[in-house]
């Protein structure tokens, strides 16, 4: 029998799983190529939203979905299932067809997509061009990536439900306006953004993104926090940025102990290694959204009484709550 410091121990690998890039750096790169066809998908088939909201993924109980999309008066739903690894496309006329998720190319994956597409008769060109990477390969004539470990994608999908569960107690501090909780696959991070409600200056360009998009997406003064899984080099961290950065900002004392701003990413950074070992690992998460945001909200002079609403200490996950 377990002793209660190990059940414990093993309870929270369970919930924050370890996700070391060493692992599964080349089945990420892999992934965050699929969600991008996937993602081009359902920014061809749906009107603009500011800030680009339209083209995000949402986290779901067995993966990622599009959503519905509709093509014409035609609805289509592309999900990642990362339970059973499959893709799953269907119609609202009850139409399916799934893609085993296993070892395989981009272009092969692009190719099965393009053609379960056509056999639902719902076809949507895209820009085959990947976006966000160095030295991308055009998705149908990339035979480079093709890593697939199914126990870390189920990690990482985890990790992006407990994130979210988490992200969802901190939006509901804000009253604001404030983004949905979602997927960008441009990079692979699950994020969440406030909005002071006061327009920003123009933002300058970024590599691998038109400027029509940076502009419109920092059209407005924000914090925005957020999940990223890492790469090459990088393991996974969560992070929490201004724009425009205030003066004072990147001096700000923010918590917990592991927090750091990091001047070449221009943001602060929490090690999702730091947070996952914690003895508290919601309570760690929760401190840093909560004091990255105060920073940006108190050097950037927020009307915080107007936008923010009370809130109390969450129970943590295994508690009763009734």
């Amino acid at each position: 029998m377990l002793s209660p410091e190990r059940h414990a121990a093993q309870l929270q690998s369970e919930v924050w799983p370890e996700l070391p890039q060493s692992a599964w750096g080349e089945t990420c790169v892999t992934l965050q190529l699929w969600t991008q066809i996937v993602g081009k998908i359902r920014l061809a088939l749906t009107p603009p939203l500011n800030h680009t909201w339209n083209v995000t993924l949402f986290p779901t109980v067995r993966g990622l979905t599009t959503s519905p999309m509709w093509q014409g008066t035609r609805t289509l739903q592309i999900d990642f299932d990362f339970i059973d690894h499959i893709l799953v496309l269907q119609t609202s006329e009850g139409d399916r067809r799934v893609i085993a998720l296993k070892p395989m190319t981009v272009a092969t994956f692009y190719r099965e997509v393009m053609a379960s597409l056509e056999a639902l008769g719902t076809p949507v060109p895209i820009w085959p061009m990947p976006v966000e990477m160095a030295q991308p390969i055009p998705f149908d004539q990339d035979t480079t990536h093709q890593a697939y470990d199914p126990e870390y994608v189920e990690r990482f999908w985890r990790i992006l439900l407990q994130t979210t569960r988490v992200f969802n107690i901190f939006r509901a501090r804000f009253i604001g306006k404030a983004s949905p909780i979602h997927l960008f696959w441009g990079a692979l991070d699950l994020a969440c953004t406030r909005f002071s409600g006061r327009t920003a200056p123009e933002h300058s360009s970024m590599a691998g993104l038109p400027d029509r998009v940076t502009r419109d997406a920092y059209s407005h003064e924000v914090s925005s926090c957020g999940f990223w899984p890492g790469a090459p080099g990088m393991e996974p961290l969560f992070y929490s940025y201004a724009y425009p950065q205030p003066s004072g900002y990147a001096e700000s004392s923010v918590q917990p102990a592991a927090a750091r701003f990091d001047p070449n990413l221009g943001e602060f950074i929490l090690p999702y290694e730091d947070m996952r070992q914690s003895e508290s690992p919601d309570k760690v998460l929760l401190q840093f959204l909560q004091s990255t945001y105060e920073a940006a909200a108190t050097t950037a002079h927020w009307d915080r009484q107007g936008l923010e609403a009370a809130y109390s200490s969450p129970a943590a996950p295994d508690s009763p709550t009734v």
